[in-house]
């Protein structure tokens, strides 16, 4: 199987069928957006929202001038949740809101008001991916009913990090099940316990997974930040078809510990955010070696203490970038937006170079599937061990949706949980040589691409315009797409937005060597800045006749 495609065959559609049918898109919406209708009211009442589009920086601002409390923006967000993911449009990119939000906020006032402010995240009401641990009322399940009911003992090393940045914990957001690890056939953002999340631009499209509703939170302002997960393409895609920034960063520079996993070769967590410069902010918040972590061990001395020092303007000046030459080929509604983006590199100071990247990359999906279905028995079995459970292993998550499939598997199966289940251990041969093919041969092809033509990085579509939801044949990507030689390799990858297809936004991947995220936040905060191409939603529905 092609481990691309596998990637973007994960999620699936609608559990509010009421309103859809099964194939997603009608036949007029595969037009272009001329087709498209956005109703007046809907629109103005969404973006009339008062804290819509604020950054970081925005909301420290009115904190530190007494406009803003923690509290009232907390209660802002929830209110803005309430309004346009549970009603009006109903985006589903919330699977559950923190009953202890407010108090939160109440807290971080007060210490606020005694002088004592943790930092840029002091008060910003953040939400984080329904598969990371949380010590407190929210559940940890991966978007499966299978976990329906499980609460975590104690806080992810990262959302330890992220409390004590000062951040509020507003909730947790929808995903693919089991982070796209479910079956081959599945349409993305889309989980048994939180139905099926909407793409904020146009709502019969995918919103891409599996981190779909942190991407579409984001993109809609049901929060300042939120936080993703990536294992291939996980947190860049959905970022891609939400138009907002997504951080992937090098595997070890934020612990796993408290994340139900796929893989220990390639998973992470990553930030995503509306801008460079916040996603650079919470980044910061989220890095550290954690004991519980051993690959985080690898990061000492190669992070850095602010991510935001290296956002310059004109940091493009001087620098050569390799364009994937295959971007620039076929007739994907992708490729005038990636021609425009190198104009724009280019006016920046950036000179540009063709190069392959995917020749080598691409024949590698067998060996890196291969690497996560054993990781995935591996690291799940693991987890449930001690998570407190009611499934225990693979194999009962497994027994528990053949025995509540009209609830769990009302759409597509789980042949992709039943193939890990059947691997026979991390000590296999075979398990071995995959890893070295995959993630070896992956890192050799990106070290030499930047090597041999002196580059600062890897420049290509993130993915092409999303397509339609669709219940029945599942995820239907076409065009390009480049998620898979960072993650294989287990490097740093960021998208920013780089304009709109028809309507539908498209992110500009910047790839570079391992540990190197504050040089490609250089790149990518200058080509932001100079390009200006993130544009917020405004929750198209298509025209119908």
């Amino acid at each position: 199987m092609n481990r691309r495609l596998f990637l973007r065959n994960s999620g699936l559609a609608s559990v509010a069928l009421s309103t859809w049918t099964l194939s997603g898109c009608s036949a007029e919406s595969k037009e272009p957006a001329a087709a498209l209708a956005v109703d007046p009211d809907q629109a103005a009442a969404t973006s009339s929202f008062e804290l819509n589009e604020a950054t970081i920086t925005d909301l420290q601002a009115k904190l530190q001038s007494g406009e803003y409390t923690a509290r009232r923006l907390t209660e802002l967000y929830l209110q803005r949740i309430e309004a346009i993911d549970r009603n009006g449009p109903r985006l589903r990119a919330v699977i559950e809101v923190n009953p202890d939000a407010l108090q939160l906020a109440d807290a971080l006032d007060q210490e606020r008001k005694n002088g004592k402010v943790r930092g840029p995240l002091h008060g910003i009401p953040v939400l984080i991916k329904d598969n990371i641990d949380t010590a407190d009322q929210l559940q940890t399940t991966a978007g499966a009913l299978a976990l329906a009911g499980h609460k975590a003992q104690q806080d992810a090393f990262i959302v330890q990090k992220l409390r004590a940045a000062g951040a509020v914990l507003l909730g947790k957001t929808n995903l693919s099940e089991w982070a796209n690890f479910r079956s081959t056939r599945s349409t993305s953002g889309w989980s048994s316990r939180g139905g099926q999340t909407k793409n904020a631009y146009i709502l019969d499209r995918t919103p891409s997974g599996s981190s779909s509703g942190s991407g579409v939170a984001v993109a809609a302002n049901l929060c300042a930040v939120a936080i993703g997960t990536e294992t291939d393409g996980s947190v860049v895609s959905p970022a891609s078809c939400s138009g907002i920034v997504g951080i992937k960063p090098t595997v070890g520079l934020l612990s796993r510990a408290g994340i139900i996993p796929i893989s220990a070769t390639q998973d992470t967590a990553g930030p995503m955010a509306r801008t460079v410069r916040d996603a650079a902010l919470l980044l910061t918040a989220l890095t550290g070696v954690d004991a519980n972590d051993a690959v985080t061990r690898e990061s000492t001395g190669k992070t850095a203490p602010d991510y935001s020092a290296f956002l310059k303007p004109g940091g493009l000046q001087g620098k050569r970038l390799g364009v994937e030459k295959n971007h620039l080929k076929g007739n994907s509604d992708a490729i005038p937006l990636l021609q425009a983006a190198l104009e724009v590199l280019k006016a920046q100071g950036a000179t540009i170079v063709e190069v392959e990247v995917e020749k080598h990359t691409d024949p590698l999906g067998e060996a890196e599937y291969e690497v996560l279905l054993y990781e995935f028995k591996d690291g799940v079995n693991k987890y449930l061990s001690t998570a407190g459970a009611g499934v225990k292993t693979v194999a009962d998550v497994i027994a528990f949706n053949q025995q509540n499939q009209a609830k769990a598997m009302p759409f597509f199966q789980q042949e992709t949980l039943e193939a890990a289940n059947k691997t026979e251990g991390l000590s296999s041969a075979k398990y071995q040589a995959a890893r070295k093919k995959s993630q070896g041969g992956a890192r050799q092809a990106l070290d030499a691409v930047l090597r041999d033509n002196r580059l600062d990085a890897v420049v290509a579509v993130t993915n092409g315009p999303a397509p339609c939801l669709d219940l029945i044949n599942g995820d239907s990507w076409k065009g390009p797409g480049f998620s898979s030689p960072a993650a294989m390799a287990g490097y740093p990858h960021i998208t920013v937005p780089m304009g709109q297809a028809h309507g539908l936004p498209v992110g500009l991947s910047f790839v570079g060597a391992a540990y190197q995220e504050g040089p490609l936040l250089t790149l990518a905060y200058a080509y932001e800045q100079a390009s200006k191409k993130r544009v917020a939603p405004q929750f198209a529905a298509p025209f119908v006749g």
